[in-house]
């Protein structure tokens, strides 16, 4: 615990899906932070002191209280910030409905992560910033071709999500299309999405990219790797 700051703290890395999602719950509700790009590899002491498991995100509060995870913090922002939305709140009313949302937001903050994303991202982005003796180095072409392969049945699941619903989880946009988005949009600067199989997921994605909140993550670079020429397109 650190004592009192003047604005709240956000502990994120660019190409991790779970930073991105609440950067964009933070946006939506309109709360200011400001952020400290983390390398967890690096394993820095006074960053594993408020995150023992050097996980992110890590939202350090006014206070000077941590919160570590996407979970917690999604529903740290949804009981803090949320409840005061009314129609902005980005839960919906009933509980079966926002069961649904939670079940969406571990789909993709978990399940893609696990079988996609951080695959894709530990072999294209962090081993070119790693040392040798963290994991650093070449690519792991099999891990790639997986990732790649398990990407096509995610595609399907969300393409069909998109296709038989207004909003991924609830009537109205929800932490669901924002966690969708957030790894969506992490592929996506990779070239990793297959977009030309998909029907229903293009209209989704750019509806959601459209929004105020996504115009940051649009406008970051990453050192050493370029987005493919339509990532920041709003319209593709």
């Amino acid at each position: 615990m650190t004592p009192g700051l003047a604005k709240m703290i956000l502990y994120h890395h660019p190409m991790s899906a779970s930073s991105r999602f609440v950067r964009l719950m933070l946006s939506e509700y309109g709360v200011d932070v400001e952020l400290y790009e983390e390398r967890p590899w690096e394993r820095r002491p006074s960053f594993l002191a408020i995150s023992p498991g050097a996980s992110l995100p890590v939202l350090v509060d006014q206070s000077g209280y941590p919160v570590v995870g996407a979970f917690p913090l999604a529903e740290y922002l949804d009981e803090t910030r949320g409840a005061m939305a009314r129609d902005r709140r980005l839960m919906p009313d009933y509980p079966l409905a926002r069961a649904e949302v939670r079940r969406l937001v571990d789909w993709f903050l978990v399940k893609l992560e696990s079988d996609v994303t951080r695959a894709l991202v530990r072999e294209r982005v962090f081993k070119l910033e790693m040392p040798a003796q963290s994991g650093g180095g070449s690519p792991n072409s099999a891990a790639l071709r997986g990732a790649r392969a398990n990407m096509r049945q995610h595609m399907r699941y969300l393409d069909w999500l998109a296709g038989t619903r207004d909003w991924l989880g609830a009537k109205t946009i929800s932490l669901a299309d924002l966690a969708a988005a957030a790894a969506i949009s992490v592929l996506d600067y990779m070239g990793e999405v297959p977009w030309a199989e998909a029907q229903h997921a293009p209209d989704w994605y750019s509806r959601v990219k459209s929004r105020p909140s996504f115009r940051p993550l649009l406008n970051e670079r990453v050192r050493g790797l370029p987005p493919v020429s339509h990532y920041a397109d709003l319209d593709f």
